[in-house]
């Protein structure tokens, strides 16, 4: 399928698990590669939980990159087939595209590896995709970027 355009902005991303609704969340400590991205159920505080969504570049049908709302040095990263945030240089985060798929989107990297949530709790990984609903995530919408 072509890759679907999302709108610059701060987003929730609903996972498609089992189980009361789960968020893509960046957890508090870092290890190896920077902090892990997991699955946790709604925070009252958006500070982990809210991304930043906008294309790597300024041109038509560029890849996205993602990063925390309120750490904009932190972006996502992929290592070892899972997905971490860290606040390394803008070059090293990794680019997205979403695909369509029934019930959402499917996030696939520039290796054309989808973001996959196994269970809440769970580090989202990387894997092929398959049509399983636990590579399915919505975007909710919950602002546009603030452009001073």
């Amino acid at each position: 399928m072509p890759p679907v355009p999302v709108r610059p902005g701060i987003y929730k991303i609903h996972a498609h698990i089992i189980g009361p609704s789960a968020l893509i969340t960046a957890t508090e400590h870092a290890v190896k590669y920077g902090a892990p991205v997991i699955t946790d159920r709604l925070n009252p505080l958006p500070i982990e939980q809210d991304w930043i969504i906008e294309p790597s570049e300024p041109i038509p049908g560029a890849p996205y990159m993602m990063h925390l709302a309120h750490h904009e040095a932190a972006g996502l990263v992929v290592q070892e087939d899972k997905l971490w945030v860290n606040a390394v240089p803008r070059a090293e985060w990794a680019k997205f595209t979403f695909e369509s798929v029934l019930g959402g989107v499917k996030i696939l990297t520039e290796k054309h590896l989808a973001f996959r949530a196994g269970h809440r709790g769970a580090q989202i990984t990387l894997v092929e995709p398959k049509p399983e609903f636990q590579e399915t995530f919505t975007l909710e919408f919950v602002g546009p970027l603030n452009e001073d």
